[in-house]
């Protein structure tokens, strides 16, 4: 049974950082790329990032690219999003997704992934 888990949101002033985490267990977590989306109340679910099954390719949505990082630690079956200089814009709940293959399709950013966390809440504040 695969199982995604989120953690790392908060609130967090404007301007702030926060590091975002997701684990998955139940797959071998390197044969797959993995997904950040996020979803603000009233608003349509946004991709944020796709890195590969290796890390070595990553992608980035144009709201979030210069500020965002993802990285994903195999050995410890955990994705990562480090989040600079933050909006308020930013705030929503994020979600972590695992991909159908190990690397980023040319439409990740709408794919239907199979697997998802429950996300976690990211509140950025003025």
């Amino acid at each position: 049974q695969v199982q995604v888990v989120e953690s790392g949101g908060g609130l967090v002033q404007v301007g702030g950082s926060l590091r975002l985490s997701c684990t998955a267990s139940g797959l071998k977590f390197d044969d797959y790329a993995m997904v950040w989306f996020r979803q603000a109340p009233g608003k349509e679910r946004e991709g944020v990032s796709c890195a590969s099954w290796s890390g070595a390719s990553t992608y980035y949505a144009d709201s979030v690219k210069g500020r965002a990082t993802i990285s994903r630690d195999n050995a410890k079956n955990t994705l990562h999003l480090q989040m600079n200089s933050l909006k308020p814009e930013d705030t929503a709940m994020y979600y972590c997704a695992v991909a159908n293959g190990g690397f980023c399709s040319a439409s990740w950013r709408s794919y239907e992934y199979n697997y998802w966390g429950q996300g976690t809440q990211v509140t950025v504040s003025s």
